[in-house]
C-alpha cells in the first residue's frame, strides 16, 4: 500500500505544463532515481539514485540538488559529508526548495564547494530501463510525465498500453511491434526511438505518434485510435474507421474504457525532438 501511495503522489505531482525538455528529462530523472533510494518497485540501490538525482541536479532540478544534500547528510550511499551536504542543500534552497532552506538554516557551509562525484564531465551513463518489470504505477508515473509535454491525455495513453501490451514491457507481436506501445520498427524510427524496448523510449515514441495523430485527425479519437492500430493511409482510404474486425474492436474497446470521442488538438510540436535523448 505504501508503495502505491508513493507512486500515485508521484503521479498527481507531475507538473502538467514543463518549461522545456531539459526540464522534463529532470523530473523524470528525479522520480526514477526516488525509485532507486527508496527500494520503491525495484532493488533499492544508491548509486543508481545518486547518479540520477546528480543527471537531474544539474539540468536545474531543485528537489534533486535536495537529494544528493539528504544523501550525503545521512550518509546514504556515500560517504557522510556535511559540508557537500550542505552545498547541494543551498543549490536546492536557491532554487527555491523549501526544505532545502530549513536544512540550510540548520547549518551552512561557506563558498560553492566543487563535488567531484557530481560533475557536468563526469555524468553517468543513465538508463531508465534499468528498472526492471515496472508494474502499473511506476508507467503511470512516466506516461503523467510524459503525456503532458504532447498536449496528450494521460488517460487515453493508459487505455492505449491496456489495449496495446496490457503493461507488458517485453511485449512483442507477430508483426514485430515491440512493447508497451507495441512500435513497429518504422514507427519508432519516425518518432526518435532509439531502442523500443526501453519502456520510457517506447512510451514516449507511442505518444509523440499520438500527437502527430490527433494533430492529423482533428481531435477525433475513433480516428486517431483506428489509425494507431491500423495506420493513417488506411483510415485516410475509408474516410473513417477502416472495415477491419481487428480495428473495429480494436476503437470499441479503448472506447469503452476511455469514454471520450473527441480530444483537444494538442499545439504544434516537432515529434522527432526527444527530450529522452540520454535515456
Amino acid at each position: 500500500m505504501l508503495k502505491k501511495l508513493i507512486f500515485l503522489s508521484l503521479a498527481l505531482t507531475a507538473c502538467p505544463a514543463l518549461a522545456d525538455d531539459q526540464s522534463e528529462t529532470a523530473q523524470l530523472f528525479r522520480q526514477i532515481a526516488i525509485s532507486y533510494e527508496r527500494g520503491l518497485d525495484v532493488k533499492q540501490d544508491y548509486p543508481q539514485a545518486f547518479a540520477m538525482y546528480c543527471q537531474a541536479a544539474l539540468m536545474g532540478d531543485a528537489e534533486a540538488a535536495y537529494g544528493l544534500g539528504f544523501m550525503y547528510f545521512n550518509g546514504r550511499g556515500v560517504q557522510k559529508d556535511l559540508p557537500l551536504a550542505g552545498r547541494w542543500f543551498r543549490e536546492a534552497a536557491n532554487a527555491g526548495d523549501a526544505h532545502g532552506r530549513i536544512m540550510l538554516a540548520k547549518f551552512d557551509t561557506q563558498g560553492d564547494i566543487p563535488d567531484p562525484a557530481c560533475e557536468h564531465k563526469k555524468l553517468p551513463e543513465i538508463h531508465l530501463a534499468d528498472v526492471p518489470n515496472p508494474n502499473r504505477q511506476v508507467i503511470e508515473t512516466w506516461v503523467n510525465q510524459i503525456a503532458p509535454v504532447y498536449g496528450i491525455d494521460p488517460q487515453l495513453v493508459m487505455a492505449v498500453i491496456q489495449a496495446e501490451s496490457a503493461f507488458t514491457i517485453a511485449a512483442l507481436s507477430n508483426k514485430n511491434a515491440q512493447g508497451l506501445m507495441q512500435l513497429i520498427p518504422e514507427t519508432a524510427a519516425r518518432f526518435g526511438v532509439k531502442d523500443s524496448w526501453n519502456p520510457v523510449q517506447n512510451i514516449k515514441g507511442g505518444v509523440a505518434y499520438l500527437h502527430w495523430l490527433m494533430r492529423h485527425f482533428d481531435g477525433k479519437v475513433d480516428w486517431v485510435l483506428a489509425a494507431y492500430n491500423a495506420g493513417e493511409k488506411a483510415v485516410e482510404r475509408y474516410k473513417g474507421i477502416p472495415p477491419y474486425q481487428e480495428t473495429q474492436h480494436y476503437v470499441k474497446k479503448i472506447l469503452a474504457s476511455y469514454q471520450k470521442t473527441t480530444h483537444p488538438i494538442p499545439p504544434e510540436k516537432n515529434p522527432a525532438d526527444n527530450p529522452f535523448q540520454k535515456i
